[in-house]
């Protein structure tokens, strides 16, 4: 009688710790998977470590970034003049005004083929030989 109460009361012990126990529950590391936005930097942190690649940067001078601005400078303003021919709010000093017109810049040269009432064409040349054309259609013509 002794053994059946042992072995009753082990299996009631066995039982009772079984029904205790929880689903186990996945839950994701990297935050792009729906895991801790917490964990976001440390992440970054460990792939930047075994990144072992090294960018290489080219520091310019002074002269070709002053020559750079220059010539970004240049074009805005070319960019707006043709803008305001091809749009009719051009002044009278605007160089598209007298014709064809032409300007060089790095391995580009840019031209204005032609303007006229209906449209105004841009074809910008390469070195290498690449043309592009650009025709922009002035409003009611």
């Amino acid at each position: 009688m002794m053994m059946k109460r042992t072995l009753l009361a082990f299996s009631v012990a066995i039982f009772t710790c079984s029904v205790g126990a929880t689903q186990l529950v996945y839950t994701p590391t990297n935050p792009s998977f729906g895991g801790s936005a917490l964990n976001g930097s440390y992440l970054l942190g460990k792939a930047q470590s075994q990144n072992a690649h090294v960018a290489t940067r080219y520091e310019k001078s002074y002269d070709e970034t002053f020559k750079d601005s220059l010539q970004r400078a240049y074009l805005n303003k070319l960019v707006r003049e043709i803008t305001d021919f091809a749009f009719g709010d051009a002044d009278e000093d605007n160089p598209l005004n007298n014709g064809d017109f032409s300007f060089t810049s790095g391995d580009y040269v840019i031209d204005i083929i032609a303007s006229n009432s209906d449209n105004v064409t841009i074809r910008i040349v390469g070195n290498d030989g690449t043309e592009t054309i650009i025709v922009i259609d002035k409003p009611g013509g």
